[in-house]
């Protein structure tokens, strides 16, 4: 049985794709209970992935919602000709890449519009009392950046770089999912990650010292203009669980030790696993269009 508000990681070496099946069996044979295991089972992933693709919550919320439904709605058709989390992440794909372009993806142009805007914002550097009060405030900033630069890769690029480095999804299974190759699932792999990392190495202080660029100087000045408030955080310091949390940890293609800096700076990023009682879950479960899914 799965707890409800723990995260149980559909991409662990220790779970077992049997679990899917039974819920699967159960479900389509009517049993509720089942199907709501099987949701609570994949929803933090597939929300974390979408938060992470899309950079805004409620955006998230949307495309989950809309892969749940096609999921339950799909269920009785799954024929066991891959796995359940190929099959399942196969529609996450396709949904996040057919979707309607979400509010944050026409932000920047690309990586030389993100880094004009963000040179924008003046310096302004903290005293070492300023930089303990504003320490929230930093982290904010820094994930927000980030998360941006993320927005300017292609949507296809911005997935195969999340679900292949950021949630180490093995390769093979990449490939069925994206329907290519293993070999031409790592070259794209490869060429999202060049283009990001390039990018954070000529402006990002985090892994290049030589940079001016720091996320406490910008944090001040967005704090000082009112822009950066706790009502604004898109990332509550309450969320203390992190990317890596969800990771194989294979690692696989990576032999470059500052690519690995890179990534892990990425993993460190919140996740959010306590979907509380009225969810997504209970408004999917409940919708009276989906009680035919149980005649």
């Amino acid at each position: 049985m799965i707890k409800d508000n723990i995260m149980k990681n559909p991409l662990s070496n220790s779970y077992s794709e049997q679990e899917n099946l039974n819920l699967i069996t159960k479900a389509t044979q009517g049993n509720r209970k089942a199907l709501e295991d099987l949701v609570k089972l994949h929803q933090p992933f597939i929300y974390n992935v979408a938060w992470k693709m899309t950079n805004e919550e409620s955006d998230a919320d949307d495309l989950t919602q809309e892969v749940l439904i096609k999921v339950i709605t799909k269920l009785s058709s799954f024929s066991q000709k891959s796995s359940f989390r190929t099959w399942l992440y196969r529609i996450v794909v396709n949904e996040f890449l057919q979707t309607k372009r979400k509010s944050r993806e026409d932000q920047f142009e690309d990586f030389d519009d993100f880094g004009k805007k963000l040179n924008g914002i003046p310096d302004s550097l903290p005293t070492p009392e300023e930089a303990l009060i504003l320490k929230d405030f930093t982290r904010e900033a820094k994930l927000r950046c980030m998360s941006g630069m993320l927005m300017c890769l292609s949507r296809e690029q911005r997935l195969i770089y999340i679900l292949g480095d950021l949630f180490e999804i093995n390769h093979t299974v990449g490939s069925e999912i994206f329907k290519v190759t293993p070999d031409n699932f790592r070259k794209k792999l490869s060429r999202a990650r060049k283009e990001l990392h390039n990018f954070m190495n000529q402006k990002c202080g985090l892994v290049n010292k030589n940079n001016p660029c720091r996320c406490s100087k910008k944090a001040k000045t967005l704090y000082n203009k009112g822009v950066l408030t706790e009502a604004t955080f898109r990332f509550k310091p309450a969320y203390v669980n992190q990317i890596a949390e969800y990771a194989e940890s294979t690692y696989e293609g990576v032999s470059d030790a500052l690519d690995k800096k890179y990534i892990e700076i990425y993993q460190q990023h919140p996740t959010k696993e306590d979907f509380g009682s009225e969810t997504i879950l209970s408004e999917i479960i409940n919708d009276k269009n989906l009680k035919l899914f149980f005649s």
